[in-house]
């Protein structure tokens, strides 16, 4: 069995004051392959360096989201564009959010939302890309997401029935909403495009100062075949290389 392909998300680890290039270079020294949720300015910069931009973001994160009808064409409008730059970038994910509840029964946001990703599933199948949408944890102060578990957007994925269409499935959010990780990605892994991880709690290093246990969720998820990458969404504590190399370290247990 191969380690995983790893890559990390690149606002968690800029914001440590290190200058771009010293962190994608870094980075790919390590043996990361591939960078998340960059700003359009550096994506020469990280090619250069070697390191693929695995994913972006196709909508905003925003309050207003899939699982309302009257959405979908200001969606639409920046998916389009979006999905423009991802294949041009050889960019194989784009982030999807399914808004905040404002009162809708779970049952009528997931046909919504569904409805919703099935309009856009072809445009995301013409330019090679699949649409990932993120389960997030709700217990944000002021954000009633609809897509905080698991089951949800399983259900979501199902209706579509398309294999452009899938989930994110973003660890540290999906143990402060419901646990049992590991069974979780074990049952629900064709379902799962994309992977990132964050300590819990405080959404930091993989060490041994949080709960999740890493190195045997990644064994879980090498186990069912997964092929992609793993992406590592925290915020370190430390120096951003250091927090780099320890996360690959963790993480290359699937081996």
């Amino acid at each position: 069995m191969p380690p995983l392909r790893q890559s990390f998300s690149w606002d968690g680890f800029a914001r440590t004051g290190i200058a771009p290039e010293a962190l994608a270079r870094g980075a790919a020294d390590i043996g990361y392959e591939g960078v998340e949720l960059i700003p359009e300015e550096y994506w020469p910069l990280v090619r250069d360096c070697g390191l693929r931009i695995v994913t972006a973001v196709g909508h905003p994160l925003a309050p207003e989201g899939l699982n309302r009808r009257e959405n979908r064409k200001a969606i639409e409008a920046v998916l389009v564009e979006n999905l423009r730059r991802a294949e041009a970038w050889n960019i194989p994910y784009l982030l999807c959010f399914s808004g905040n509840r404002y009162g809708v029964d779970e049952a009528t946001a997931a046909e919504i939302t569904a409805e919703n990703l099935r309009a856009f599933a072809p445009m995301a199948a013409d330019a090679g890309v699949t649409l990932i949408l993120e389960l997030l944890n709700s217990k944000v102060p002021g954000r009633d997401y609809q897509a905080d578990k698991s089951a949800w957007g399983v259900q979501v994925c199902r209706m579509v029935n398309s294999p452009n269409v899938r989930l994110l499935y973003d660890i540290y959010h999906m143990q402060i909403m419901e646990g049992d990780i590991i069974r979780t990605i074990q049952e629900n892994a064709p379902f799962f495009a994309h992977y990132h991880t964050a300590g819990n709690p405080g959404r930091n290093d993989l060490d041994d100062e949080q709960e999740l246990n890493y190195r045997a969720i990644v064994r879980a998820i090498a186990a069912t075949g997964y092929d992609g990458f793993i992406g590592h969404e925290f915020f370190p504590k430390g120096e951003a290389i250091a927090a780099l190399r320890a996360a690959y370290e963790t993480c290359r247990v699937g081996a």
